[in-house]
């Protein structure tokens, strides 16, 4: 079957939703193919948008709600779509390489088998808000940065350096090689996560809510840390467990 010109332009093409999430993506200054605003809204911080978008030279197109409604991957767009190029993984090195910029030793997060977006929208928005350098999330069995995920993060995916790589086992060991200790996240884990020192390079592993990390990322991993549990739900969402550990590694990194 035929593709025509404008199928070929979609499959090229990504999305970004939601008010923040488009306040960000034009603070960044990242390139925006379109951008839609509901016709008629001008409250609130679509006056922001709008105003960006002027200062930007990004020219907006009014639809109606019922269009807007029609494109939406999320169905919950805030009156404000913008179309854009697909998003820009960065590679290891460039997430080691930002953290020498910085003059910091390397804070990274590693997911193992994160599958829903939601999830990694969250931690990604965690991850920022943390300082982290980079996330990194393998080429298989993960959720991928899109409309959802940006959405869920608040526009954190515009900040963070995200790196996709084919082998999380050896892209641990490549780590390790660099000075930083890798921490995996594990309900059988004999050490609490507050117990650690984290005052070196840190990569923190989080696995998937059902499976957990999976068998070789776990025998790679220099220690294994849990959070304790003390009521009758033995396990908290993956996102919620990143925002724990990340926040004690960002504590004792800051003094605080």
């Amino acid at each position: 079957m035929k593709i025509n010109d404008e199928e070929k332009t979609a499959k090229n093409q990504d999305q970004v939703e939601g008010r923040n999430s488009v306040i960000e993506l034009l603070k960044s200054g990242k390139d925006i193919n379109k951008l839609y605003v509901q016709k008629g809204e001008r409250h609130g911080s679509i006056i922001e948008i709008i105003n960006l978008a002027k200062r930007n030279k990004v020219v907006y197109t009014e639809l109606e709600k019922n269009k807007l409604d029609q494109m939406s991957v999320t169905k919950r767009h805030q009156g404000v779509i913008a179309i854009v190029p697909p998003f820009e993984y960065s590679s290891v090195e460039e997430i080691l390489n930002l953290a020498k910029e910085r003059n910091e030793k390397p804070f990274i997060i590693i997911l193992d088998g994160i599958e829903d977006e939601h999830n990694l929208g969250s931690i990604i928005r965690t991850a920022e808000c943390c300082g982290c350098h980079g996330v990194i999330i393998p080429k298989r069995r993960s959720a991928l940065v899109n409309s959802t995920t940006n959405k869920t993060s608040a526009g954190a995916v515009q900040y963070m350096k995200i790196a996709r790589v084919s082998n999380l086992t050896e892209t641990i060991k490549q780590l390790k090689e660099q000075d930083i200790w890798v921490y995996g996240t594990d309900m059988e884990a004999k050490t609490f996560y507050n117990e650690v020192k984290y005052d070196s390079g840190v990569a923190i592993v989080i696995g998937s809510e059902g499976f957990g990390i999976s068998k070789l990322v776990k025998e790679n991993c220099d220690f294994l840390i849990k959070i304790p549990m003390v009521g009758k739900i033995n396990s908290l969402n993956a996102s919620v467990s990143a925002g724990i550990v990340m926040y004690e590694v960002t504590n004792q990194k800051k003094g605080l």
